[in-house]
């Protein structure tokens, strides 16, 4: 989680998005990572990291991700697949998160709700929520 936070900090800052980092990991070496705007300033972090990564890669069967924070349930930009429809496509059987999105650009996230129901095991390292909150300061996250 710790090389995520140091992602989500390369993040351009947005007025209207969260700077999020995220690492995908297979039996501990790391495989793809990506941040918030990496390549548009649409791309969402675990969205960059899958992308650099065969979508039949099997080795995200085996994988963990790392994203600083839950995985989008919906998105804003319509034409784009949510992160965490596109984790389960991956296979990815583990998910890792610092804190949950609050509900300042969508109503109610329920990515890790819906992680959970299909199946995948989701962390939260809730004592690495405030390191991987810091680089979103400029919101109004009260």
């Amino acid at each position: 989680m710790h090389r995520a936070i140091e992602l989500a900090r390369q993040c351009p800052p947005s007025s209207t998005a969260y700077s999020v980092g995220a690492v995908i990991v297979v039996d501990g070496v790391e495989i793809s990572t990506g941040y918030s705007r990496e390549t548009d300033e649409k791309v969402h972090a675990e969205e960059s990291a899958l992308n650099k990564l065969d979508a039949d890669d099997p080795r995200l069967a085996r994988a963990t991700i790392y994203s600083t924070l839950e995985p989008c349930s919906t998105r804003a930009t319509a034409t784009r697949l949510p992160c965490t429809d596109r984790i389960l496509a991956a296979g990815i059987p583990r998910v890792v998160i610092a804190w949950r999105e609050p509900s300042l650009f969508v109503a109610a996230c329920e990515g890790v709700d819906k992680l959970r129901t299909n199946g995948v095991e989701v962390v939260e390292l809730t004592d690495l929520a405030e390191a991987a909150r810091s680089m979103n300061d400029h919101l109004d996250l009260s």
